[in-house]
């Protein structure tokens, strides 16, 4: 840079003589401290002595000659081809997809690098193709949009979920009032076969009384059920009522109740004249208080056929029929129940 301040003057030395005067002795000039102004201001030279100073002036057009010299070799000399290791290179990214870069890559004119460069701002570092296809040209904007897209999902995928959880409970609820309806489909279906299943009972049951009625018969007629099985009082040695009492009129019919043998028939105290009559099963049927008896022991009867007549004799109040049910083992029962339990109405 050149330096407004004038030229040191030079020694005395050099200005005394004529240029013309060959025999005068030149010598090396060494600026001094004495021969040199000092440089005025902010810019201040350092104190150099000897050859500090000229090695510095040779220094610098050293430099400049070497780099002078370089830069005219590099325009001269091919490229030099740089390696880099693999591991490097692998993860290097392309150069040609960088922002402001790939357009450098190519083999466009220094005009063509500097519209692409002017057409790709700073800004669109970060934008994707299918961004930059959309139209968006700045990378806030890109961001923006983004941000925007996936609040969109977002909600869409929380109204969806939503959406999910309410069809889920739905349907639960149909399953659960499907279960229900079936439930109780099934508890009436149930109910309806049991229903079916009991009455198919009771016809059976009525039928078999029915047809085992036909082979049973109500002992006497014309009656008044005046004492049942059980009941307590005084004029029963046993303190209860052992039998059933049918009071009829003197001379009314006896019959027998079911077929079976006479096992014995005659006097029997308190009981007055009395008729044992034997079924097939074991059971005996007493008919007990009789004024006549019209069979004798060891006769078959058939049901329906008259044994003796009703009368008043023995312990008594009045004429009645007198009747007792006696299993095989000899236990007294419920000559009503027994009755009833033939398919008889009593």
């Amino acid at each position: 840079m050149a330096s407004n301040q004038p030229a040191p003057e030079a020694p005395s030395s050099f200005r005394t003589g004529s240029f013309g005067d060959e025999d005068r002795t030149w010598e090396e000039w060494n600026p001094t401290e004495e021969s040199i102004r000092p440089v005025r201001g902010r810019h201040r030279v350092a104190k150099q002595r000897g050859l500090a100073r000229s090695s510095t002036v040779l220094g610098v057009g050293v430099i400049a000659a070497v780099g002078a010299g370089g830069m005219a070799t590099a325009q001269s000399k091919p490229p030099v081809s740089i390696s880099l290791p693999d591991s490097i290179a692998d993860n290097l990214p392309d150069a040609k997809s960088l922002p402001g870069v790939g357009a450098f890559m190519s083999g466009d004119s220094d005009a063509e690098h500097e519209t692409a460069a002017a057409s790709s701002p700073l800004t669109t570092a970060g934008i994707t193709a299918a961004e930059a296809q959309q139209g968006t040209t700045d990378a806030g904007e890109a961001l923006r949009a983004r941000i925007l897209q996936q609040a969109e999902q977002q909600s869409a995928g929380a109204e969806a979920e939503a959406r999910a959880a309410q069809e889920q409970a739905a349907a639960e609820a149909a399953a659960t009032q499907a279960a229900k309806q079936q439930s109780a489909a099934e508890a009436e279906a149930a109910a309806e076969k049991k229903a079916e299943e009991e009455a198919a009972k009771k016809k059976a049951e009525a039928e078999r009384l029915a047809k085992l009625a036909a082979s049973y018969a109500v002992p006497t007629s014309s009656y008044t059920i005046t004492s049942t099985f059980g009941q307590s009082g005084s004029m029963w040695s046993s303190g209860y009522h052992t039998g059933l009492d049918f009071a009829a009129p003197t001379g009314t019919p006896v019959k027998a109740v079911h077929s079976g043998t006479v096992k014995s028939a005659g006097w029997s105290g308190s009981y007055g004249y009395r008729t044992v009559l034997e079924l097939d099963d074991g059971t005996e049927v007493w008919y007990c208080h009789q004024s006549s008896m019209d069979v004798t022991a060891g006769q078959k009867v058939t049901t329906g056929e008259t044994i003796g007549r009703v009368g008043a004799t023995g312990n008594v109040t009045g004429p009645h029929l007198h009747l007792e049910i006696h299993t095989a083992d000899g236990s007294g029962v419920d000559p009503m129940s027994w009755l009833r339990g033939k398919g008889l109405t009593i």
